[in-house]
């Protein structure tokens, strides 16, 4: 499992390249072109975290707690905030204890995204992993109106070894939920990870499909923990923020799954969509393998991050 770990901190390492140099290279011009802690200096700074794709409210938050940390250490010199920099962007990004006890637990994950953010091969990846974590999962295809939905789907449970329930493409989602249900308590299965439908040109056709799954998940397995993963699309930077509101005000969405962090420079906005949602990452995907998925670590990440600036 440490083996795994380290070998995930290099892709980390190498998929946060972009984001790297994007954001850490304007900090670091930020602490080499000044000598003084004054006005200027915050300024600056902020202006990078922004140019960073960390947002303006979370940048602006950033600062102040900077200011107040400088003032009560008693800093004198930019370059002595650099550790405390560091340090108040992984308390932002913490992910909070109990966040993965529904791992421990039988479980129903709903899995929610538009269409083309990577929603059905992040589901690929994460019952591959719960199966490395010794889990028997199973996977539900509910996205029944996307073309080839079906069909890709039972691709990444052929690849990660699971076993699938799907019915015809057009045939009512809640129905699959509720075959997989059954499927999944007479297998004792320990994960059951469900598809769900990406459109979001209908919000109340969205929103009344997911209370009709939750309320058979409800009715069929009471005992089983419901965790709502929402996959977002780390390209396109701030605009998944708005994005998953869309998506909150018509799901109970407990985590955020950000994808493709290794083609983006967009990658401060995983430390703003924390505080702009209130909602955890809970997994971060930097490359195309199936084991290129793994728990968000908020250390880790930061670490990764601010990789090579001098410390």
């Amino acid at each position: 499992m440490a083996e795994e770990k380290r070998g995930f901190f290099k892709k980390l390492l190498s998929g946060l390249s972009k984001t790297r140099d994007n954001i850490v290279s304007g900090i670091e011009n930020v602490f080499m072109g000044v000598t003084t802690i004054d006005d200027d200096f915050y300024d600056e700074l902020e202006e990078a975290l922004i140019l960073g794709d960390l947002g303006a409210g979370t940048s602006e938050e950033v600062i102040e707690r900077l200011r107040e940390e400088v003032e009560r250490q008693h800093l004198m010199h930019p370059s002595d905030c650099r550790e405390t920099l560091i340090e108040i962007l992984q308390e932002m990004v913490e992910v909070p204890e109990g966040s993965y006890d529904f791992e421990k637990t039988k479980s129903v994950v709903l899995v929610v995204g538009v269409n083309g953010v990577g929603k059905t091969t992040t589901i690929g990846k994460l019952a591959a992993k719960y199966r490395r974590d010794g889990k028997r999962v199973i996977m539900a295809a509910a996205d029944t109106f996307r073309a080839a939905a079906i069909e890709q789907l039972t691709e990444w449970a052929n690849r990660s070894g699971v076993y699938i329930i799907a019915q015809s493409e057009g045939s009512d989602p809640s129905a699959v939920i509720f075959d997989a249900v059954t499927a999944a308590k007479s297998r004792q299965t320990d994960i059951l990870i469900c598809d769900t439908a990406g459109r979001l040109h209908n919000k109340k056709n969205l929103m009344e499909e997911l209370k009709k799954m939750n309320r058979i998940i409800d009715r069929e397995w009471p005992e089983a923990k419901k965790e709502t993963l929402l996959v977002l699309d780390a390209t396109t930077g701030q605009n998944a923020i708005n994005q998953a509101r869309e998506f909150m005000s018509a799901a109970d969405v407990t985590g955020i799954v950000l994808t493709k962090m290794d083609g983006t420079a967009k990658g401060g906005m995983a430390i703003s969509v924390r505080r702009e949602l209130g909602i955890p990452v809970k997994y971060i995907g930097v490359g195309e393998q199936i084991d290129d998925l793994e728990r968000f670590d908020s250390e880790e990440f930061i670490s990764a991050l601010f990789d090579g600036m001098e410390r």
